[in-house]
């Protein structure tokens, strides 16, 4: 069969009704439309509340965790082996914070292959000064270069020059929140407390937002030789070592691999910020479900208006399959005239699509909470529409298949004679 001819007898028999045509291919162009605005913004969303928690949290974590001996005296006394013991009060082990050995096994870590990047670091528990009032917090000495190389510190200072923590000595970044309660300006200095009682002036050369309010109360940032001149510790001292691996799915297995070969507790992502993956795999999944509703409500109006087609084509279709175009070739046309409307009225929720999104994207988004955010997030990604058009195709043909095989199966005959 000539399909050039199959093409011009479905344009005729789409274009003989173009009014429906057109609304089916509105229903397709705006289902399209909003699914890729919503997957876009949900996604932008996503993206940005990942960059406020995952982007900030390491793929492994290396440290010592405080937490009581397992194998206590009385269980290892030959006396009690085969009794019962009932211990109360058991204390935290004299567990060393530091990590033993640390630059021995950050060398072996920049030798392994899954490894993308690490960053040692320092977390001590302080207090800020401020007259005869001490506000508890948190300082974390880094080194800055590796921090905002792996974990994008720099972005999120907000004030001051993040290079300044390591070029000027006894310097420090403070949360916006400590700031506000200090009230203290870049340049001032502000005493530092250790819980050991020893005292250290450290000048302001920056203010941090993470976005988190809770978390900028409490946290402020200084170069890792600061923090343990505060600490009074020698340079080998290291309580953290950060890890970002090529891989993140392989963090919980390198994470066991770790914690035995180094002899340390070690935490992977996936573990730390369990809740927050599971909320945004929702937020994702919801954005897909109404996308691909829509897609199916639009599906539904395209069948009902081939159908009608059908009714009102009858003699066409008689005449067809009488001139000698077989049930196949009737159910190509209709099929045809499905897909037509579907990658036309596609293609224009594309362009829609994108449009609205860049409209999404400047619309102005200020919050307290995020300062570095000025317009609300949209991502753009490709697969995105790519997903679109597929899915406006693989509905409109599922809609358009049974009316097609009912016009398939009309006999010639039967309608002849009813006329």
């Amino acid at each position: 069969m000539n399909y050039k001819l199959i093409v011009d007898i479905a344009r005729s028999l789409l274009l003989a009704r173009w009014r429906q045509s057109l609304v089916a291919a509105i229903g397709v162009t705006f289902s399209i439309t909003m699914f890729i605005a919503l997957l876009g913004f949900m996604n932008g969303l996503n993206d940005l509340l990942d960059g406020l928690i995952l982007n900030r949290t390491p793929h492994v974590r290396l440290f010592n965790e405080i937490k009581p001996n397992p194998k206590q005296p009385v269980d290892q006394s030959a006396d009690f082996k085969n009794s019962h013991n009932f211990i109360r009060s058991v204390k935290s082990s004299g567990v060393r914070v530091e990590i033993s050995n640390s630059a021995a096994i950050m060398q072996a870590l920049k030798t392994d292959p899954r490894v993308l990047g690490l960053a040692p670091k320092i977390t001590a528990p302080v207090l800020y000064n401020s007259g005869t009032i001490d506000i508890t917090g948190a300082v974390s000495g880094i080194d800055v270069i590796a921090e905002s190389n792996l974990f994008f510190f720099s972005d999120y200072v907000t004030t001051g020059e993040p290079l300044d923590l390591k070029n000027i000595s006894n310097s420090i970044v403070l949360g916006k929140g400590v700031a506000e309660k200090l009230l203290v300006d870049i340049g001032d200095v502000v005493q530092v407390t250790t819980s050991k009682g020893d005292r250290l002036p450290l000048k302001v050369v920056g203010f941090f937002e993470s976005g988190i309010r809770d978390f900028d109360k409490v946290q402020s940032f200084a170069s890792m030789a600061t923090t343990q001149k505060l600490l009074r510790q020698s340079n080998s001292y290291v309580t953290d070592i950060q890890i970002k691996l090529k891989n993140l799915d392989q963090a919980p297995v390198v994470a066991k691999e770790y914690a035995q070969l180094f002899q340390t507790d070690a935490e992977d992502i996936q573990t730390a910020n369990s809740q927050f993956e599971t909320g945004s795999f929702v937020r994702t999944l919801i954005s897909y479900v109404v996308g691909i509703t829509l897609l199916i409500v639009a599906g539904f109006g395209i069948y009902n208006i081939l159908n009608m087609m059908i009714y009102e084509k009858m003699d066409t279709i008689a005449i067809l399959k009488a001139t000698g175009f077989s049930g196949g070739d009737v159910r190509k046309i209709f099929l045809g005239i499905a897909l037509t409307i579907g990658f036309l009225g596609g293609l224009l929720g594309l362009v829609f699509g994108f449009l609205l999104s860049l409209l999404i994207d400047q619309i102005p988004f200020n919050t307290a909470a995020l300062p570095t955010i000025k317009t609300y997030p949209v991502n753009y990604n490709p697969v995105f529409y790519i997903i679109g058009i597929v899915f406006a195709l693989i509905t409109t043909y599922l809609a358009g298949f049974f009316p097609a095989r009912k016009a398939s199966a009309v006999d010639p005959v039967i309608i002849i004679r009813g006329k």
